[in-house]
């Protein structure tokens, strides 16, 4: 990720979260704030009830790998907080690509 970095704190996904504005499909939530900054921060959450550590993992990596691949499409100066859904762990990189610049277009923070 050329243009952004991690969110890891706890405190950063809970300002997102309750400051945030999110919109959701079946596969994803995502959340977006701004953060007054040149680059964007990026956070990935999988939850337990979704799958065991490789199920999570995968879907991070899915996640990410869709994020980095279309991250210059990406207005720059945001938190973004990614929440993959139960729904999400059977899916391929091409829904959770589609989804991912689906939930993007609707908040309005593509290029």
């Amino acid at each position: 990720m050329v243009f952004s970095q991690s969110l890891k704190k706890n405190e950063d996904f809970r300002k997102v979260y309750e400051n945030g504005v999110s919109l959701a499909d079946s596969f994803l939530v995502m959340y977006k704030l701004p953060n007054n900054s040149n680059e964007n921060r990026l956070g990935i959450s999988v939850s337990k009830k979704v799958g065991n550590s490789i199920v999570r993992h995968h879907l991070t990596r899915l996640i990410r790998e869709a994020y980095r691949l279309h991250e210059e499409m990406f207005d720059t100066g945001l938190d973004i907080v990614i929440v993959a859904r139960s729904r999400a762990k059977s899916s391929s990189y091409k829904t959770i690509e589609k989804s991912l610049l689906k939930l993007a277009d609707l908040h309005q923070i593509l290029k």
